[in-house]
């Protein structure tokens, strides 16, 4: 009976935090802050629309997905 309990409540808590959706602009800070550690010099770094992607690297998901964040090196 307690894991049946405590599968319930895991159940109830994971809604709310896939409800917390991670504002594109933060993200991307973050993303930048590592490749910035890593020493990489003379990049980009693009939030655009997730059906606007191209042939371009993917390095993050914004907007449940709505959005992408793409990295091209210049």
């Amino acid at each position: 009976m307690k894991h049946l309990s405590l599968i319930a409540a895991l159940v109830l808590a994971l809604p709310s935090a896939w409800a917390q959706i991670k504002p594109c602009d933060e993200l991307k800070a973050e993303i930048a802050a590592k490749i910035d550690a890593n020493g990489v010099k003379n990049y980009t770094l693009e939030i655009v629309a997730a059906d606007q992607v191209g042939d371009r690297k993917v390095v993050g998901s914004c907007e449940g997905g709505a959005k992408k964040i793409v990295y091209v090196r210049n």
